[in-house]
């Protein structure tokens, strides 16, 4: 395989695209993919922007990762139109090159600043406190696209150079960076959530909301190793052997997929707003 073409189907927005015409079973799924990403993603995080700015829920400022998050998938569930129109305008590649460095930074950074939150929510209230109003979510999301934007510069320069080898380390390293930070925070909420208070067993009401942070939580981690562990585990094993199995990043991008409709869908249900869980 060509270095290109298998850094082309490396990265989580196009598993099995190739520079050639021809379509084959894998190209097919991919494509199917994007389309159910597009028909079901787009309008989901669409109506979760909608519901946070007109103030359902917890208000814009309670909900600012979140928001950066539902903008930030929106532009990654767009990219379906250009895997397919660059068959036919080829200058559309660099657009499709710059926008991977939303999927391969943007969203992990928006989710781990979210457990972020979630663990000083919980475990560390008085500090959460103190960081509370708006215009810190603000700083912290412009840091995180500034990053972003770095990302999306170096996905592009890393396709035109095609240094395939640098690439699959940065992503690697990067994702196993995130996947460190959220499990640490989700494993400290969750170990905080299950321990018993002072005075707690009269208060079934706090019972009950605190048995539903625990299995959002518990939702949330699966999700997140679900999104992340096969793709690292393909980097990595392509790192020590140097041998691209594509059936593997199928699967890892299937896994993927699948597992960026849990924030939205987890936050239409808090604010009851789910139709499918009515």
């Amino acid at each position: 395989m060509e270095m290109n073409n298998c850094t082309d189907n490396f990265l989580p927005e196009s598993s099995t695209f190739s520079t050639t015409q021809h379509f084959g079973p894998l190209n097919i799924l991919d494509l199917c993919l994007h389309g159910f990403k597009f028909l079901f993603g787009f309008p989901a995080h669409f109506y979760v922007i909608w519901l946070i700015i007109t103030g359902t829920g917890n208000g814009v400022a309670l909900e600012f990762f979140m928001l950066n998050l539902s903008v930030c998938e929106m532009a990654i569930s767009l990219n379906i139109f250009l895997h397919v129109l660059e068959r036919w305008f080829s200058s559309l590649k660099t657009l499709k090159y710059l926008l991977f460095g939303l999927t391969t930074t943007g969203r992990p950074l928006f989710q781990c600043l979210m457990c972020v939150e979630r663990y000083l929510a919980v475990v560390h209230p008085v500090t959460f406190l103190k960081y509370k109003p708006l215009r810190y979510r603000v700083i912290c999301s412009t840091v995180a696209w500034i990053i972003t934007l770095g990302s999306c510069l170096y996905c592009l320069f890393n396709m035109v150079s095609c240094n395939f080898y640098l690439f699959v380390y940065w992503f690697a390293m990067q994702s196993l960076i995130f996947f460190c930070i959220q499990s640490f925070c989700l494993v400290a909420v969750l170990r905080a959530l299950k321990q018993s208070g002072p005075g707690e067993k009269k208060k079934e009401e706090e019972n009950h909301m605190k048995r539903r942070a625990f299995y959002l939580i518990l939702l949330t981690t699966v999700s997140m190793i679900i999104t992340y562990l096969p793709y690292i585990i393909t980097a990595l094993y392509f790192i020590l052997s140097q041998h691209y199995v594509q059936e593997a990043f199928t699967v890892a991008f299937v896994c993927y997929i699948l597992a960026g409709f849990v924030q939205p869908v987890l936050y239409l249900n808090r604010v009851r707003k789910c139709f499918c869980f009515r």
